[in-house]
């Protein structure tokens, strides 16, 4: 196939490029929440934030989302309540309207996860490291589109 003239890449090659980015988001998504999953908050954070880089507009806020949800409980672990708050709230914010599920995380039982955690935050208990359970969050199967 010939280049298109004004990127000089061809159309196969353009196609190619397509995929892998849609491809990304998902892949950085996998390995963030397994990080999380594992308590390693901060790399998590790390991944999602590729996932958020690489995912097409109209997801930025989901991803950002669970960034939020990495960097609260990074925040909890060590005992910051205001920065564990607001990044509750911001977690909160962007990913309820992508409720009940997006992508195959089960966001009903996450954000109640996260509205009781900003409970305990509220309430001056950060006493213990807090960590968010997502082994809870079933993963639900997303209706394929015919």
């Amino acid at each position: 196939m010939d280049p298109n003239p004004k990127t000089g890449v061809s159309q196969a090659d353009e196609q190619d490029s397509s995929a892998l980015s849609a491809e990304a988001p998902s892949r950085f998504l996998e390995k963030g929440v397994e990080l999380i999953r594992a308590g390693e908050y901060f790399a998590a954070h790390e991944e999602l934030e590729d996932a958020w880089r690489a995912a097409p507009q109209d997801e930025r806020d989901f991803f950002q989302g669970l960034v939020h949800v990495a960097v609260a409980w990074y925040q909890a672990g060590r005992g910051r309540q205001i920065g564990t708050e607001r990044q509750l709230a911001k977690a909160i914010r962007r990913l309820a309207p992508y409720a009940p599920a997006h992508r195959g995380l089960d966001l009903d039982s996450l954000l109640a996860q996260l509205h009781s955690a900003l409970e305990v935050a509220q309430a001056q208990r950060l006493e213990h490291p807090v960590r968010i359970d997502l082994d809870a969050v079933e993963l639900v199967e997303e209706q394929q589109q015919a």
